[in-house]
């Protein structure tokens, strides 16, 4: 939640990220998603891409650090996408996880996140999503 990323587990051990719904309305409307190629090896805490918004620009920082191994060209042809569908079509990166057994275990899951980011958003004076 630190750096408003979520993480969807694969059958075949791969991980779907992307931005929050939370990430993408404070960020406003995302005019440009350039993300690290694919094959690249990340490592955890740094930025699997960089994200750009009329009022902010800034990393999609990994918890766990892994390969890219897919992209989401479609977000980088039409970044409002990760607006519009944020856990949906609106995905950025597949990754092949280092060590996602430990990096899973200290993600806040669940109804855990609901108060979580209540306090994140108190603490911005961040009012809500539309």
């Amino acid at each position: 939640m630190e750096n408003n990323i979520w993480y969807r587990e694969n059958e075949d051990g791969t991980v779907t990220v992307g931005m929050s719904a939370v990430a993408a309305a404070m960020a406003g409307d995302l005019v440009a998603v350039t993300f690290k190629k694919v094959g690249r090896t990340v490592k955890p805490g740094r930025s699997c891409a960089t994200v750009e918004s009329g009022k902010w620009v800034g990393p999609a920082k990994l918890a766990s650090g892994g390969e890219i191994i897919e992209v989401n060209g479609e977000v980088a042809a039409r970044p409002a996408m990760a607006n519009e569908d944020p856990y949906g079509q609106g995905w950025f990166v597949r990754v092949r996880p280092e060590n996602w057994a430990d990096t899973k275990a200290q993600l806040i899951t669940g109804d855990a996140i609901g108060p979580a980011y209540e306090a994140k958003m108190e603490a911005d004076q961040f009012e809500g999503c539309a």
